[in-house]
């Protein structure tokens, strides 16, 4: 069977109803629901009645008709007559409430397509940046869903519509920016990505940290029992309403540090030297805001 064919009966087998009986057997209706296919298991294979599998399982003996990956793609949960679908669901914890407005991280919509199927994402990379185009690089983004749906979109980026910290990865950027739009129209998600803002500033409250340019350096403190706390460093809770770091996101970077061979002390230097605070007095938004730079860096 072709990947082509293969996509087309995932979709067919999309909206098909699957009961079980209580002895563990499984019967599929048909697409006109007028007839109930008997779909049994023996060992780790399943064995169908309709007439497309008996057709086919004589020459591919991995083929796997409508019917027996309507049941795969059921979410067994015990003795009920129709078995319930697995809901792709954007997990809430990607979702950023910035001034009123709401945000979510490209991680979060990449989670959301793979739940939905997505089985392929390519970028493109249209315009290389240059002198002659201001340095404006432009990608394209093309996802495909399991069931043969091809959503593609472009991402943009130049060093006005990017933050500072990130200016010097315009390629990365813009495939970032393309890819998260593309994904956004296969997941049917009207909320715009964090990666897609031109600075932070547009939406990060005046009450945040400093600039870079506006902190102290970074010095260890000394190696004695009780050192005196510096005076005007930064590391003050976030101003007004906004949410700390979460467990989540203090995890995710991390992780992310250790896989750019990062050292613990290094990352708590780089977030001390990027927004003045140590990496428990982050903002939710500062935290997700050195999530993407670390991403992209």
């Amino acid at each position: 069977m072709t990947a082509q064919e293969m996509q087309k009966r995932q979709a067919r087998a999309e909206n098909l109803k699957v009961l079980k009986s209580e002895d563990g057997q499984y019967f599929v209706e048909s697409s006109n629901g007028k007839v109930l296919y008997h779909v049994s298991r023996h060992n780790d294979k399943f064995i169908c009645t309709c007439g497309d599998y008996t057709l086919n399982i004589k020459t591919d003996a991995e083929f796997k008709c409508k019917h027996i990956l309507a049941v795969l793609n059921s979410e067994d949960i015990g003795p009920v007559i129709y078995l319930e679908k697995h809901q792709p669901q954007l997990d809430e914890r990607f979702i950023l409430d910035i001034k009123g407005k709401d945000f979510v991280l490209y991680a979060g919509v990449l989670d959301l397509a793979t739940q939905k199927g997505l089985i392929k994402l390519e970028v493109d990379l249209v315009q290389f940046p240059s002198k002659e185009n201001n340095m404006e690089a432009v990608c394209k983004a093309t996802a495909v869903s399991k069931t043969g749906a091809v959503y593609a979109d472009f991402g943009d980026a130049n060093p006005g519509n990017c933050t500072a910290l990130v200016s010097k990865h315009i390629i990365r950027v813009a495939s970032t920016r393309a890819k998260g739009r593309a994904l956004r129209d296969m997941c049917n998600i009207g909320i715009a990505c964090l990666e897609e803002l031109g600075d932070f500033e547009e939406v990060i409250p005046q009450n945040t940290p400093p600039h870079r340019d506006e902190k102290p350096p970074y010095k260890k403190p000394a190696n004695k029992k009780h050192p005196a706390k510096p005076s005007n460093t930064g590391h003050e809770k976030p101003a007004g309403n906004q949410p700390k770091i979460s467990e989540a996101q203090k995890r995710a970077i991390y992780n992310l540090g250790e896989r750019k061979k990062l050292q613990k002390d290094q990352i708590e230097k780089q977030v001390f030297n990027t927004f003045g605070s140590s990496i428990d007095d982050l903002s939710s938004v500062n935290a997700g805001a050195f999530i993407q730079l670390l991403q992209t860096a």
